[in-house]
């Protein structure tokens, strides 16, 4: 698909520059993730309205979170907070072993579970609860993934991250969020900037 090829190469433009991550942006159909009414833009570089106050979040963001994490080293499985639509659980499925995944809307959590299942990716887990938690029961992860800010890093994503791994987390009040990787090690957690971002809220609780 033309709009599809076009896409990519804005992402390469961009400054995304793995080709595992290039390849799978390539291969997911990220229209399937949106109300067909809205088809005609799914392979626009921006994000889309999804229902329930939730947005697809921009290739770009997208591809620059998965990068990162991945620039990190062998990643096993992911921790995801906020399975939207699914589309950037298909992505991340479809790089690594295992994706658990979690979102506080009920409907948009079955919603994602109906994507990843007409992809045929068999190696995500869904749970429905709120964010701020994580999903302990799997604890430690390698990576974790974020795609809702919250004006601070939740203490429960920290703990649950493992030594030498590392987070991807948007921050801060809207109009003054920033993309954060964070990389637990021995002795604490280092932190970076990597760009400046505009994400929906991480919201506490359960619907």
């Amino acid at each position: 698909m033309r709009a599809h090829k076009r896409l990519i190469q804005q992402l390469q433009q961009q400054g995304i520059k793995n080709s595992a991550v290039l390849e799978v942006m390539q291969s997911i159909p990220r229209h399937i993730f949106i109300d067909e009414a809205l088809s005609d833009h799914a392979y626009a570089n921006h994000p889309m309205p999804i229902g329930y106050g939730q947005t697809i979040s921009q290739p770009y963001i997208v591809a620059r979170m998965t990068e990162e994490l991945l620039n990190q080293g062998m990643i096993d499985n992911v921790l995801e907070i906020g399975s939207g639509c699914g589309y950037q659980t298909a992505i991340l499925a479809s790089l690594v072993r295992k994706v658990y995944s979690v979102e506080r809307i009920k409907e948009l959590t079955n919603k994602a579970r109906k994507n990843i299942m007409a992809l045929n990716l068999n190696n995500v887990q869904f749970y429905h609860d709120d964010g701020h938690w994580g999903w302990p029961e799997h604890a430690p992860y390698p990576g974790i993934i974020v795609t809702a800010a919250p004006i601070s890093v939740p203490e429960a994503l920290l703990k649950q991250l493992a030594i030498g791994g590392c987070l991807i987390i948007p921050t801060g009040p809207k109009g003054q969020q920033v993309l954060l990787k964070i990389v637990r090690t021995r002795d604490g957690y280092e932190r970076s900037t990597l760009d400046d971002v505009s994400f929906v809220p991480l919201c506490e609780g359960i619907s």
